[in-house]
């Protein structure tokens, strides 16, 4: 599944592609992703008029218009690449917007768990509104993580995981900022302490920054060519690394399961 750090790449890699050209077609050839696509909004809003800006709200995009917005999420197959408008569309290929400079912006999603919505106002969206901080603003910090658990009895990677917590921090990141704060992921919310938040915090906006800049090697893969965008390959010290030895102590990492999901921890790295 595209984590913070993918949507953030995929932005950076579209955005200079579509800001401020005429729109002159959509074509949905397949409406039915997690959520029915608004195709006749989509017509009515956007052919004729053009993109203004794009920006990114947890793991949505959002592309401001003249008349309003599109709301994407690119769920757990989801991408959108930028080809010329003699490319045929492959069976993935749902979506089109069609600019007069003979470029598509195309989304393309195998599994149709992503949504491509429109909205007037994306902050009181029901999707978005009720979304917590970005851990890359202002807003996050080990303070707001700490005031947030107080009497919280669900595991900690629960908890940083909860969208309405802070936003974007998929499995992937939770593990690994888990480990590199010391914080063994199946402790209740509640009982980890202030200065542990403060840790946890500062490795969570250290690893999402390091994976954007890892990203950003990529940039080149979202205009034309037959693949999905190359996503950066990460330095992982737990995720998927059950039964290998701890790059710190070389301990044996264990796994466990929290909810439906497994989770790879050091059981003397992480307390």
């Amino acid at each position: 599944m595209p984590e913070l750090p993918e949507v953030e790449t995929t932005l950076r890699g579209i955005e200079p592609h579509i800001l401020n050209k005429k729109i002159t077609s959509i074509t949905v050839r397949n409406p039915s992703l997690r959520w029915p696509v608004p195709v006749n909004s989509l017509k009515a809003n956007l052919v004729s008029s053009s993109f203004l800006s794009i920006k990114r709200r947890g793991k949505y995009l959002i592309l401001e218009s003249l008349k309003g917005f599109v709301l994407i999420h690119l769920g757990m197959s989801g991408c959108l690449r930028i080809f010329d408008n003699k490319s045929a569309p492959e069976k993935h290929d749902h979506i089109d917007v069609s600019f007069d400079d003979n470029s598509i912006l195309r989304y393309t999603d195998p599994r149709r768990f992503g949504s491509f919505l429109w909205t007037t106002e994306p902050e009181s969206h029901v999707l978005i509104s009720k979304l917590g901080p970005e851990p890359l603003g202002n807003k996050f910090s080990g303070a707001h993580l700490f005031e947030k658990s107080r009497k919280k009895k669900m595991p900690v990677k629960n908890f940083i995981m909860d969208s309405k917590i802070v936003v974007g921090v998929g499995n992937i990141y939770a593990s690994e900022a888990l480990f590199l704060a010391g914080i063994r992921p199946k402790k209740y919310a509640g009982r980890v302490t202030r200065n542990q938040y403060e840790s946890l915090a500062i490795e969570i906006r250290n690893l999402l920054n390091k994976s954007i800049e890892k990203g950003g090697t990529t940039l080149r893969d979202f205009v034309g060519g037959d693949n999905k965008p190359g996503y950066f390959k990460q330095q992982l010290n737990v995720y998927g690394r059950s039964g290998q030895e701890c790059k710190v102590c070389e301990s044996i990492l264990k796994n466990l399961k929290i909810g439906q999901r497994g989770s790879v921890y050091c059981p003397k790295c992480q307390n």
